[in-house]
């Protein structure tokens, strides 16, 4: 920037630019881009459909799952009442004939937490082949 009289007696343009003014625009709009950005980024927009409490009561009723049980020594139970230990295959046959009578089954696994995932992955496996999409696993809540 050239600093000195403004009669110098020259009739020549001045060549510098005044930096001054394009700062303050450039700083304006720093700031309306930092507060409109996150505004614009968290809207979704979504069509949900809507349906009455009563409505979805009578359309569908609720099934009680079935409940797969993994012990720790990765043996499998059917059911809360099961005593006896089944292998993976009789696991497959009892899923593929529930899944049979009923096309909305539901299945909740409940394994021991100290299971080797191998177990789990292969109740999943069954699951799968039996073609059952509906699963849930069992979990307990902690006492406050």
């Amino acid at each position: 920037m050239a600093f000195g009289p403004m009669n110098s007696g020259d009739n020549e343009p001045m060549a510098d630019i005044n930096v001054t003014p394009l700062v303050d625009v450039m700083l304006v709009l720093l700031i309306v881009f930092m507060i409109t950005m996150p505004v614009l980024t968290h809207s979704i927009p979504l069509s949900l459909p809507t349906a009455s409490e009563s409505a979805a009561k009578k359309d569908r009723q609720p099934t009680d799952p079935l409940r797969l049980t993994i012990d720790a020594d990765g043996k499998y139970y059917f059911g809360a009442e099961s005593a006896t230990g089944l292998s993976l295959e009789e696991v497959a046959g009892r899923l593929k004939t529930a899944k049979a009578e009923n096309e909305e089954t539901i299945v909740a696994i409940a394994a021991d937490k100290t299971v080797e995932y191998d177990y789990v992955n292969q109740a999943l496996g069954a699951v799968r082949e039996a073609g059952i999409s509906k699963v849930g696993f069992v979990t307990e809540t902690k006492a406050k």
